[in-house]
């Protein structure tokens, strides 16, 4: 089983789809974490999810699903980018009790929204933002694709505690080359025979043909997937900075220097009195020069 998304269509028609499977890369965020099972599997769910939204509208930039709960889980976040890097973390609400099985999507989270950020490498930042007032994470998704795409989507996502999938199916707008009325309803309704364990354990050509045997399907080649973080020394000294020059010489006059970490990879980073400075300088510029 390796990691990757399958891109496929039906021939004759507007219906395209989107497979995806993940056990390296879902293993490597679990690694990182302590979770619940029941928070993994969620996080599995989010992983392919994110996988699926990033190829479907191919985004050349990144993209991140955040579940904003007020439920034991007040944050669940996936991210991903061109070169089919996936990173995932969950935050647990204090003093929260987190089920050791089983548990509901919506029992975990509570009520909330989604935000789904597209930022590409080039033009600007879009997001957009559903209620979480469906059962599951995959029907809040379908509504967003509904009312912000406008796109009939939908969206099957399933993880255990070693792999994670998801199937997507969308209706797309041009009618021009469909010749099968009834190709949508009839492909979403053999979707929804899908078992977890097909979804999960089956190689993705054979659940294709397992569902579609009687229909045209061509199939892409393939894109490998896999855990990364875009974490950087960088990118961590933009966020200390918005903490302002006060705080962070507060921290310098009580610790020494400032230590932090990535909350996706646990990479630290340290960084001394004179190194903060210097970031400090170089955010407000030189002193002026008086003449």
């Amino acid at each position: 089983m390796t990691d990757q998304i399958q891109r496929f269509l039906f021939e004759r028609t507007n219906v395209r789809g989107e497979i995806v499977t993940l056990e390296r890369a879902y293993g490597d965020v679990l690694e990182r974490h302590g979770y619940p099972p029941a928070v993994n599997r969620l996080l599995g769910e989010l992983l392919a999810a994110v996988a699926l939204l990033t190829d479907t509208v191919k985004l050349d930039g990144i993209l991140s699903i955040e579940v904003r709960g007020q439920g034991a889980l007040s944050l669940l976040m996936a991210e991903s980018n061109p070169g089919g890097e996936l990173r995932a973390i969950a935050r647990v609400a204090e003093d929260a009790t987190l089920p050791e099985g089983e548990a509901k999507f919506r029992d975990l989270v509570g009520d909330g929204h989604i935000v789904i950020t597209l930022d590409p490498r080039e033009g600007n930042r879009y997001q957009g933002i559903v209620a979480l007032d469906q059962d599951s994470l995959a029907g809040c998704l379908e509504a967003y694709f509904s009312q912000s795409e406008q796109l009939p989507t939908q969206l099957w996502l399933r993880a255990d505690d070693l792999r994670a999938g998801g199937l997507l199916l969308q209706r797309l707008p041009d009618e021009s080359q469909n010749q099968d009325d009834d190709a949508w309803e009839r492909t979403v309704q053999l979707a929804r025979t899908l078992t977890t364990d097909e979804l999960l354990g089956l190689d993705q050509r054979e659940l294709l043909h397992r569902l579609y045997h009687e229909e045209t399907v061509r199939v892409f080649e393939p894109k490998s997937l896999r855990f990364g973080c875009t974490c950087s020394r960088e990118r961590i000294s933009d966020a200390l900075l918005t903490l302002g020059a006060d705080e962070l010489r507060d921290v310098l006059a009580e610790q020494g220097e400032i230590e932090t970490q990535c909350h996706f990879c646990h990479t630290h980073y340290r960084f001394t009195e004179s190194e903060v400075e210097a970031l400090l300088r170089t955010q407000h510029g030189p002193p002026p020069t008086l003449h």
